[in-house]
């Protein structure tokens, strides 16, 4: 039996309505703003959910690259019999080949996907709570097939409750590094590798040379604009396709890196390399108290580029985090050579194709079947070779 296959078998019999479920009743959001008091109770630190679901980072992505892309909000509320939020599921919907797929917002630009949960209710979530979900998700007729992709299995050593309906692994990997608070600094990154990037810092210091992570606003701008400068010749370099230059996308990254956090910081944090003739490098993440997670980053195209000046930044925002006691590190998803140098862990992360109508039956069998091809081209390295050739042939 096929992985969407079981998911039909094991989805499509919930019952209606299940009286061992805490929920009462799930709610259908179209309208960000709406949700927008559920959403802030929810992604407070006391619930369980990740930073990439904050309503300022994905607020501005819906406006600026969703609606662009023709994806309507689809916020699902779910409430106990007391009317209290038990969780909120952020997606878009979008029709592709005639089939209305709900996919969770952020698109490209968010490394993990999930719901924002009651912290209470996400420890004991059951088999019927989530059953009762699904039923009134196809009760209310508002997608033929959820696509649940890049979901971590745990956040902060809670299991993600999705991660108990049917999934399969995710076609990339997402590198990680986990930090014990207190931990001597060659626990960390080995001391050995620590004195080889001393010596290439050396190299790179010049007036003015610094790290440090960026916080005013009009360093923030500063800062984006050499990295739109950069980061499209870097990406021509590669032969790859400049995501950055898709409509709407600087913009909402420009908004989310303005945006305040509540309690101090902003909704993605910059960190930066330079000296006064230059910017060095820049990485770019979002950091919820617990774990730093990159989304975007780039490297000068002058000289300077030799003495490795992203690993040398890197190596400074591990030590940052791990001095506010963070306990992981994460450098987005891929295996590149250069995250391996310092995440020697993998995240856990799967995708789940779930139908919701008859109709979505057939396409969650196609995505399911063509993740799973495309998992098996990323660990071949002949068929990966053969696809990156082509890509660049095609491009």
């Amino acid at each position: 039996m096929t992985m969407a296959a079981a998911i039909d078998s094991r989805t499509a019999g919930a019952p209606a309505r299940s009286t061992a479920s805490r929920i009462a009743r799930v709610d259908i959001v179209t309208d960000l703003a709406e949700a927008e008091r559920v959403w802030r109770t929810l992604e407070d630190h006391a619930q369980f959910a990740t930073p990439y679901q904050r309503f300022d980072l994905l607020d501005p992505w819906q406006s600026l690259v969703g609606a662009r892309e023709n994806a309507t909000p689809l916020i699902a509320i779910a409430y106990d019999g007391e009317r209290r939020p038990l969780l909120l599921m952020p997606l878009a919907l979008t029709r592709e080949h005639g089939v209305r797929v709900a996919r969770f917002m952020g698109g490209k630009h968010t490394t993990f996907n999930m719901a924002l949960w009651d912290r209470d209710f996400a420890r004991e979530a059951t088999a019927a709570d989530l059953a009762e979900l699904l039923s009134a998700l196809r009760s209310h007729d508002v997608a033929d097939v959820l696509a649940l992709m890049q979901q971590p299995r745990h956040w902060n050593d809670i299991l993600n409750p999705l991660a108990t309906l049917p999934r399969q692994p995710c076609a990339n990997d997402c590198p990680v590094l986990s930090m014990v608070p207190g931990d001597p600094p060659q626990n960390r990154i080995s001391n050995s590798f620590r004195r080889r990037l001393k010596g290439k810092e050396r190299k790179l210091q010049s007036p003015g040379y610094r790290y440090h992570l960026v916080t005013d606003e009009a360093e923030i701008d500063r800062i984006l604009d050499w990295f739109f400068r950069v980061k499209p010749m870097r990406m021509a370099e590669q032969k790859l396709p400049n995501v950055f230059a898709e409509p709407g996308v600087e913009e909402f990254i420009r908004s989310a890196c303005r945006a305040p956090l509540a309690g101090g910081g902003r909704v993605i944090d910059l960190h930066a390399l330079e000296c006064d003739d230059e910017v060095i490098a820049m990485f770019a993440g979002v950091a919820d108290g617990h774990r730093f997670s990159m989304m975007f980053n780039t490297y000068t195209m002058s000289g300077r580029s030799r003495y490795s000046p992203g690993l040398i930044l890197m190596r400074n925002i591990i030590d940052h985090y791990a001095a506010k006691r963070y306990r992981a590190l994460d450098l987005g998803i891929g295996s590149d050579d250069y995250k391996r140098l310092f995440c020697k862990g993998d995240e856990p992360i799967f995708d789940s194709f779930i139908a919701l109508t008859a109709r979505g039956r057939f396409a969650a069998r196609v995505m399911s079947a063509f993740n799973r091809v495309k998992r098996l081209v990323k660990r071949n390295h002949m068929l990966l070779h053969l696809a990156q050739r082509l890509r660049r042939a095609i491009g």
